[in-house]
């Protein structure tokens, strides 16, 4: 939820088509993304199969724009200007779990790598 929160922060600081006020919303925000990825964009991957294999995988930058304007549209204090926005802020948060994801491991701890030349 921190990472995606920290996606969140970037996206609307980065983008000036994004904005959202508030700590409660930050927080809401995160888990509804958490909620929304886990249950709806499964659902909405399965139903765009063929169009995503018929654009090699490229349809489902447009699937990630829209789970992110979708929780968009549930809360009062996040706003998605558009498309654009929302696709960007979509890659933003994507590029910050790619990269937190780099150094938490798969138990939740951070991992240490230790290169030993003996």
């Amino acid at each position: 939820m921190l990472i995606a929160m920290l996606g969140l922060f970037l996206a609307s600081s980065l983008l000036p088509g994004v904005s959202i006020e508030g700590t409660g919303t930050f927080i809401l925000a995160a888990i509804l993304l958490g909620v929304v990825n886990a249950i709806v964009r499964p659902i909405a991957f399965v139903l765009t199969l063929p169009l995503t294999i018929v654009t090699l995988g490229l349809f489902l930058l447009v699937l990630n724009a829209a789970m992110f304007g979708l929780v968009a549209a549930f809360l009062d204090n996040f706003a998605v200007a558009g498309f654009w926005s929302a696709l960007f802020g979509a890659v933003i948060v994507s590029i910050t779990s790619t990269i937190s994801s780099w150094y938490i491991g798969p138990d939740g701890r951070y991992e240490v790598f230790v290169i030993r030349r003996d």
